[in-house]
């Protein structure tokens, strides 16, 4: 569905990502994880088309996307959350959802029609009662869930989750994790998440992906990636190798 050749991407002298090879097959839930300055957020920009990479090709259901611009990108079906929420403060929930869907691959283009899509999705994600609130009144986990919202609102057919378990309790993280495979069976969108929460990415993911200073140094299944070597030593040092 999803795939990426050899991608590279360089800030000045700084090599973020180098030949990353990447598949991501429908219907899956894979996560992406690597220590802080890895290059994750960077592939899931250049994904996206907020970054042009230096060489490499990617390609969503076979077609070559590299270069095309974020809209276009998301008009033919990845959506994405970020790692910073940043809702559009002076506007309600439901209605930064609908600019969502009035903007999205659903052809809705009436306030009407966008705002009663709008307020299904905020029912999905369980802020229905918070839909005429400002975005100033939420907590932490609320705008996670705003931010969920507003990326289905274009309608997906991948989405690109940045660390929505980030900042969450236990029992915050459970419901999230819980949303995500909602997210999958409900809709049939295919997920591809960036996580530091380690019982999420364990719990969620039938495969994980690995980067570390820019190369992918694993990828497999989530109880042999964390026994992995290499991956031991990208988070805790070599002297926690075999130990």
């Amino acid at each position: 569905m999803l795939e990426g050749e050899k991608v590279t991407k360089h800030f000045g002298g700084l090599v973020a990502l180098s030949e990353i090879d990447f598949e991501i097959n429908r219907g899956e839930i894979v996560g992406l994880i690597g220590p802080n300055g890895s290059g994750k957020t960077t592939l899931f920009n250049v994904i996206s088309g907020l970054y042009k990479p230096e060489s490499g090709q990617i390609r969503f259901e076979g077609t070559l996307i590299n270069g095309l611009p974020p809209y276009r990108i998301a008009q033919m079906g990845i959506g994405r959350t970020f790692q910073i929420v940043r809702p559009l403060m002076d506007l309600s929930l439901i209605q930064n959802v609908a600019i969502g869907v009035m903007y999205g691959r659903d052809d809705i283009n009436t306030l009407p029609h966008a705002l009663e899509r709008a307020s299904e999705l905020l029912r999905f994600v369980g802020l229905e009662s918070k839909a005429y609130l400002l975005p100033g009144k939420l907590a932490l986990e609320d705008l996670k869930r705003l931010e969920i919202a507003r990326a289905l609102a274009s309608k997906p057919e991948i989405i690109l989750l940045d660390e929505v378990f980030a900042g969450l309790n236990q029992k915050e993280i459970e419901a999230a994790i819980a949303l995500t495979f909602h997210i999958r069976d409900r809709f049939g969108i295919t997920v591809f998440m960036i996580e530091h929460v380690m019982k999420a990415i364990m719990e969620t993911c039938s495969r994980i992906m690995v980067l570390h200073h820019g190369e992918k140094i694993a990828e497999g299944e989530p109880q042999a990636v964390a026994n992995d070597p290499r991956v031991i030593q990208a988070y805790l040092g070599a002297g926690y190798v075999g130990r």
